[in-house]
């Protein structure tokens, strides 16, 4: 690994670690860590905060993950030092340096990651997502099956080994970060789209 490669994922890392959410909330003058579900993502921002500002911070939390790995891509890195970058984004959003690494469940920065990696993986991806939403009208089941999908679409078409085993990685640590959806699934009482409990 070579400076420029060491440099790029240490700013991947940082900027994964700006909390979005949480800035868009002090900035309002609420704390969304004590709000809703607690979660610094998109889902309870919009719930807390409004739909606009859940937005905002669904399109930065992608960027985040997005924008460090496009710079890797154009600078020419191989597939492992790219999927490194891609990986600090990540670890910076569920691990953030800025909240005493107490962060969000990483799903719409893991989605800037695999545009970035594997764009055409990455459609089938949002399609799976938008298929399980429909049907069940729950977003953590929708992105527990679209983590899980990952791996297997991304091997499909044949992205790197490296690829293919970051997206593992990040598809485990998702279903990790929501092993307390899994329990309200389990329980049957994990909320639909509009309702008001926590996700």
């Amino acid at each position: 690994m070579n400076a420029t490669e060491a440099l790029l994922i240490v700013f991947a890392y940082l900027l994964g670690s700006v909390p979005t959410g949480y800035l868009l909330g002090a900035w309002m003058g609420v704390d969304v860590r004590t709000a809703g579900s607690g979660n610094i993502g998109a889902t309870n921002v919009a719930r807390v905060l409004g739909k606009s500002q859940g937005i905002l911070t669904l399109a930065a939390d992608v960027a985040k993950g997005l924008i460090p790995v496009v710079a890797a891509v154009q600078l020419g890195f191989a597939p492992l030092s790219s999927s490194l970058v891609g990986t600090a984004a990540f670890l910076g959003h569920l691990y953030p340096v800025f909240l005493k690494f107490q962060g969000g469940k990483g799903v719409a920065t893991a989605l800037g990651v695999f545009v970035g990696l594997a764009p055409l993986a990455t459609l089938v991806l949002i399609v799976i997502f938008a298929a399980v939403a429909l049907a069940s009208r729950i977003v953590s089941l929708s992105s527990m099956a679209a983590a899980l999908a990952a791996p297997v679409t991304l091997w499909f078409f044949s992205y790197p080994p490296a690829v293919v085993g970051v997206s593992a990685l990040i598809a485990s640590m998702i279903i990790i970060r929501h092993r307390a959806n899994l329990r309200r699934l389990l329980a049957g009482t994990e909320p639909r789209f509009g309702s008001l409990s926590s996700r």
